[in-house]
């Protein structure tokens, strides 16, 4: 069944209404009744695009948080051939909360790291919702420098609401972790792309998104604090979230324009949930053509692009 949002209701009742039509219908195939099935989902479908047209940037974080929402799995499985994971840092143990290993996207040869939330609450817990310990960003640090070694891109998907802030992660060393996986982004010697798929919450996010091209769903959000963390630190109050998400500038037109990233992938109208195929090729394409632009470029040029890229944020408005 679909989930709607509480802005959504609106077309739920159309669909809902819809549902019942065709039901109808299949019962009594007696009864013509495709016209009126017609104008519904016509109606439906308006009202949908209206909605979507003028989203506020709460409304957005509610999609970008969409529990049908595609994970980065399902991203890993429709662009990525030959996929072979890897586990393990190392230095500890396994993090699930970060996916990556290497394959082929569009033919030739990467290596993919992706926060992953999981789908269901089995895989949910499985996942640690996506929020991962240090060990997670020390397997994303060992990729990357078997990436490196062996001049493979790396490909990144960025989907977390911020590293995990449990006791143990900072007993391990949380914020050195994200430390050393931004500077090993940042000294990868081959292009980085990174796709923000759904959250891009804080130094969880940054530690994987330090890329030559950083990339954004339509609506996704990418932010330094959640709106309720900051509402709680501003007015020690959380239930102002949707005044922290307007004031944070967290959407992706407003980080286009303010040079924070480098580009916007469409969505179906509705969300990427509504049509996860649909926005899972546009994803492949937005990212196909950032690899060909950043392509024969020797590590140093690639390197000095990516820090360029870092030192102008702000330097512009």
């Amino acid at each position: 069944m679909r989930s709607y949002l509480d802005f959504e209701k609106p077309v739920a009742e159309l669909e809902a209404k819809l549902e019942e039509l065709r039901a109808l219908g299949d019962r009594d195939g007696a009864v013509s009744i495709s016209e009126d099935v017609g104008r519904l989902e016509a109606k439906a479908a308006a009202a949908l695009a209206e909605l979507y047209a003028a989203l506020t940037p709460w409304q957005k974080t509610q999609v970008a948080r969409h529990p049908q929402r595609p994970h980065f799995v399902d991203y890993c499985a429709g662009l990525i051939e030959d996929f072979v994971p890897l586990a393990g840092d190392r230095a500890f143990g396994e993090d699930e909360a970060v996916v990556g290993g290497f394959g082929r996207f569009r033919g030739r040869p990467v290596c993919v790291i992706g926060q992953e939330k999981g789908a269901t609450t089995e895989a949910r817990i499985r996942h640690n919702f996506g929020m991962a310990k240090p060990e997670g960003y020390r397997k994303a640090v060992r990729l990357m420098e078997l990436a490196g070694r062996f001049g493979l891109p790396v490909l990144t998907f960025v989907d977390t609401a911020g590293a995990y802030p449990g006791i143990e992660a900072e007993e391990r060393g949380q914020a050195e972790a994200i430390a050393r996986s931004t500077e090993a982004c940042l000294g990868l010697p081959t292009p980085n792309v990174t796709l923000v798929i759904g959250e891009g919450g804080s130094g969880g996010a940054i530690a994987l998104a330090t890329a030559n091209t950083v990339l954004m769903l339509e609506h996704a959000i990418y932010s330094v604090i959640s709106p309720e963390g900051a509402a709680s630190i501003l007015w020690r109050d959380a239930a102002r979230a949707q005044d922290a998400a307007t004031a944070m500038k967290i959407t992706a037109q407003d980080l286009l324009r303010l040079g924070v990233i480098d580009g916007i992938v469409p969505e179906p109208t509705g969300g990427a949930h509504r049509d996860p195929a649909v926005v899972i090729a546009a994803a492949g394409d937005a990212m196909l053509k950032a690899l060909d632009d950043l392509a024969g470029r020797d590590a140093e040029a690639v390197r000095d692009h990516r820090a360029k890229k870092f030192l102008e944020i702000g330097r512009k408005l």
